[in-house]
């Protein structure tokens, strides 16, 4: 039972990091602020809560474990609505997302690829 812990605990951490490092890459590869905060906010929910679980395997039982839910429950609860907070004070601040061009709805120029 111990080495499924372990190997469950590793696994969540591994998937947590690699959704941190995922979302820092977001950071740098997108266009504007939304796609941007989307990426971030998502991936860094996510990846908190796999590695706040990873650690929950680690030390299953005891105070520890109480205090990893509860960083757990407001990690999930306060980095969406953070993200949603954020959207709207930059869409209240006529913060304009960047459009694609390529669709090309009626224009006469084809877009360039």
């Amino acid at each position: 039972m111990n080495l499924i812990l372990e190997i469950g605990s590793g696994l969540c951490l591994l998937l947590g990091c690699f959704l941190c490092l995922s979302g820092g890459v977001g950071i740098l590869r997108f266009p504007d602020f939304y796609t941007r905060m989307h990426a971030v906010g998502v991936t860094d929910t996510l990846g908190a809560g796999m590695i706040l679980i990873g650690l929950m395997l680690q030390n299953p039982a005891g105070l520890v474990l109480l205090k990893l839910m509860m960083i757990l429950l407001f990690t999930l609860f306060i980095n969406p609505t953070a993200s949603h907070a954020l959207a709207k004070a930059a869409l209240r601040n006529n913060l304009q997302p960047v459009l694609d061009d390529s669709s090309n709805k009626g224009g006469d120029k084809p877009s360039k690829l």
